[in-house]
Formats: structure tokens, C-alpha cells, sequence
């Protein structure tokens, strides 16, 4: 049987009025596909455990996130429901319960997400690659339309374009490559680095 954690509870509603129901629908879903999972607070934010890490959420002011441990062994590539398959915002920023999947398919990618920790699977980290990397055309092509993106882009250190162009480089599908490009315009015009959300503030 899973267990709550009252910190939860305390951080969901101390949440902006969107944010709620997102985070209550993703806790309900978990828990009904992992009735095994044991709530926790990591990072400050609310977190599902089962047989190790599984899954993880939260809410900022303006959107909310969720996203599993071992994102790259949950999607597939080119999955229509993934917008950063690698992160904490597997599926975007979410503003609406209308962002979400439907319950279904949520509860299907947490299911598979515990069967990989039942079965002991290690998450896949590749090495990075040192050597400069190109800036493939997609996204020079959206930097050539956005000034600001630009500017921020070509003020970046090589470590922080790096992380974009191998991002968007290793994109399998042309819709998933388009969504990353859209997704790292956003964020190079905000000055964020790709994996800003783990920055220490």
C-alpha cells in the first residue's frame, strides 16, 4: 500500500489557483497506477518513489511541471505526448488540466515507469561530447528569425550551446526536432540555459 506525505498536501495547496488541479490530477494518477508509491519531498518539490525514484512534479507561477526519473526510458522517440523527454517538463509547461495526457495514457507511462524500477533498470546517461558541435540548421534557421534569441544564444558560454545543439541534434523525427526547436527558442530568448531548471538560484 502507498503512502501521503502531508508536505504534499501543504505544497499543493500553497499553489497558484491553476496549478492545483494539475498537481491533484497527477497525484491521483500516480497512486491509482503505483498503488506502491511512497510520497516524499525532494529538491522541494513533491516526489514519487518506488523501488527507487519514479517520478517527480511542481509548480512555479506560472505553469507547473512533471516528469520521471528515467524519462528516456519511458518515451520513445517522436512520442506525441513528450515535449522534453529528458527533463523534469516531460510534458511542457502545463497551464491547464488540458496539458496534461489523457488519464489513461498518464497512468500507462507511470505503470511503465515502475515496471522499469520492478525489473531493477538503470537509467541510460550518455557521455557528453566535448568535441564543438554544430548548430543544426532547424536551429539556426528559428535563431535567424528571433534577435533576442539570438543575441542570448551567441552570449551563451560553448558548454551552455553545446547542451542545445546536441539536444536538438539527436532529435530522431522531424516533429520531435520541431519541438525542441520551439522549446529552446523560448527558453534562449528568457537567457536560460537548457537544463535551467536544475540551476542553483
Amino acid at each position: 500500500m502507498g503512502t501521503r506525505d502531508k508536505r504534499i498536501d501543504a505544497y499543493i495547496a500553497k499553489s497558484q489557483p491553476f496549478a492545483k488541479p494539475i498537481l491533484t490530477r497527477i497525484r491521483e494518477t500516480v497512486h491509482q497506477a503505483c498503488p506502491g508509491v511512497t510520497e516524499t519531498i525532494k529538491w522541494g518539490m513533491p516526489a514519487f518513489d518506488y523501488k527507487g525514484p519514479m517520478c517527480g512534479m511542481a509548480a512555479f507561477k506560472q505553469h507547473a511541471t512533471f516528469g520521471f526519473w528515467k524519462s528516456s526510458l519511458v518515451f520513445e522517440d517522436g512520442d506525441e505526448y513528450a515535449i522534453d523527454p529528458n527533463g523534469m517538463a516531460a510534458f511542457g509547461k502545463m497551464t491547464s488540466l488540458s496539458d496534461l495526457p489523457p488519464r489513461n495514457v498518464l497512468a500507462r507511462y507511470i505503470r511503465k515507469a515502475a515496471a522499469l524500477n520492478d525489473d531493477g533498470v538503470k537509467a541510460v546517461r550518455q557521455r557528453r561530447r566535448r568535441e564543438p558541435l554544430p548548430v543544426p540548421p532547424a536551429l539556426a534557421a528559428a535563431l535567424k528569425k528571433n534577435r533576442k534569441a539570438k543575441a542570448a544564444f551567441d552570449a551563451f558560454p560553448p558548454s551552455h550551446q553545446r547542451e542545445y545543439n546536441e539536444w536538438i541534434g539527436e532529435a530522431k523525427t522531424e516533429p520531435t526536432r520541431d519541438k525542441r526547436v520551439a522549446q529552446a527558442i523560448e527558453w534562449i530568448a528568457e537567457g536560460k540555459s537548457r537544463n535551467w531548471k536544475y540551476a542553483r538560484t
